[in-house]
């Protein structure tokens, strides 16, 4: 409770608040100053069980719209593994972008998946298109896409963009809208 914590801080401050002897005349300024208060310094305890943990496992929901096509596009600009080769960390930002057909990825697991990668050798290429199959192989999407933007090593980006598209399924013809030029609320 919060009376209980204030009362452990005033009593850690009264504690090392204990006003200082009376110092001659001629003592320095600054020994003056470190007879002040003093900080404490302590650790937190670790918990038992750890909050969240890096995981290869992908849970799932039920689509709430399997009727229409909408995209589900999930952005993550912190993926992290390391080079195979040089044991090097590489960093990346994937965008994914989903159409679901009965089945959508819940996006807590998602995060702990993309983080289970962290302590991962792999190439590019190959951390790309296994998220693909494991994506694939978790919802069955009817279409599935990631790019995967690395980030500058040796002085060359590296982007991987893969794809999956389900038997059968056919996209909606792309709408054209008219463009308009943008009002600023000023005449010209």
């Amino acid at each position: 409770s919060t009376n209980s914590c204030s009362s452990h801080v005033v009593k850690t401050m009264a504690k090392n608040t204990k006003t200082p002897a009376a110092k001659p005349a001629s003592q320095p300024r600054a020994a003056k100053k470190s007879a002040a208060a003093k900080l404490e310094v302590g650790t937190r305890a670790k918990p038992a069980v750890a909050p969240s943990t890096p995981s290869r496992h992908l849970d799932v929901f039920p689509n709430p719209a399997p009727e229409r096509d909408y995209v589900i596009q999930f952005q993550v600009p912190e993926f992290t593994c390391f080079c195979p080769l040089t044991k090097q960390p590489d960093f990346a930002h994937f965008t994914i972008d989903c159409i679901a057909d009965k089945l959508c990825i819940e996006l807590k697991s998602l995060k702990m998946y993309m983080w289970s990668y962290r302590d991962q050798g792999a190439f590019h290429e190959k951390v790309t298109n296994d998220i693909l199959s494991d994506m694939v192989k978790a919802i069955n999407p009817r279409f599935l896409r990631i790019t995967a933007k690395w980030y500058v090593r040796g002085g060359i980006y590296t982007n991987v963009v893969v794809e999956h598209r389900k038997k059968g399924w056919k996209p909606a013809p792309k709408v054209e809208l008219p463009q308009h030029n943008a009002e600023t609320g000023l005449l010209g």
